[in-house]
């Protein structure tokens, strides 16, 4: 098992990863934004939940299991749920045990 350092960067390492998060942030924001409020990107994401109803349905599953793994593809398609699973823990944890920390699993 590797050792973990607790140094902190020197101030020009510092200064270096603020400067690359204060031009990243700005852009990845308004990206997102453009992402959750366009009406095309909208109408993309309803077109592939429709698609994927249909063809679990075409598949011959019930329309309750059709609609439960909808709903569940969905949450997990979409960057609202992405971002609700990153920031309820869900990443932190799953890092948490790739660096070898004690974590809750799901």
């Amino acid at each position: 098992m590797a050792e973990q350092t607790t140094e902190m960067p020197d101030p020009e390492q510092l200064r270096q990863i603020f400067q690359v998060i204060g031009e990243s942030v700005p852009e990845l924001l308004d990206k997102i934004t453009k992402i959750l409020y366009s009406a095309s990107e909208g109408e993309r994401f309803g077109q592939s939940v429709a698609a994927f109803y249909k063809a679990l349905m075409a598949g011959g599953m019930s329309s309750q299991q059709s609609f439960d793994l909808t709903k569940e593809y969905m949450n997990n398609v979409s960057l609202g749920g992405m971002l609700k699973n990153i920031f309820s823990g869900g990443l932190s944890r799953d890092l948490g045990e790739d660096m070898g920390q004690k974590g809750n699993k799901r």
